[in-house]
């Protein structure tokens, strides 16, 4: 699955997300669309369909956010937060074995950064293992 998130700016947006979250550009689509990669992940950056209906920079609502898996959230975080990214919630080690933080990008999206700290029961947390059956 690839995430495609749009901005107003589509140049503007991939030089703030490979400067501030190190993402690296991987294919340019004239000036209204771009493929971005980080570790095994991607996304496309896109120009807005209606520009009407856009969603407002640091507005509360939210209706998607995206997470990202990185092997170092630390060092991450103070690279994201020394370039001046709204840090929504500094990292915190989670139950669930993972350590994240969450940061709104020029855009107005919400990311979190996860980092796996350990292995843990589902159980042990509130959580359940479910296995899908063919």
């Amino acid at each position: 699955m690839i995430p495609v998130l749009s901005y107003p700016d589509v140049r503007q947006a991939v030089k703030w997300l490979e400067d501030v979250f190190r993402f690296r550009e991987r294919l340019q689509i004239a000036d209204h669309r771009a493929q971005l990669v980080i570790g095994d992940g991607a996304m496309i950056v896109a120009e807005y369909i209606d520009r009407e209906r856009r969603p407002q920079v640091g507005a509360d609502y939210v209706s998607h956010q995206v997470m990202v898996r990185i092997s170092d959230v630390t060092a991450h975080f103070e690279h994201v937060r020394a370039c001046g990214a709204e840090i929504l919630q500094p990292p915190v080690d989670h139950v669930y074995g993972e350590r994240q933080y969450v940061v709104r990008d020029i855009g107005g999206h919400r990311w979190t950064f996860s980092q796996t700290l350990a292995d843990s029961d589902p159980g042990d947390w509130g959580g359940e293992s479910v296995i899908l059956k063919e």
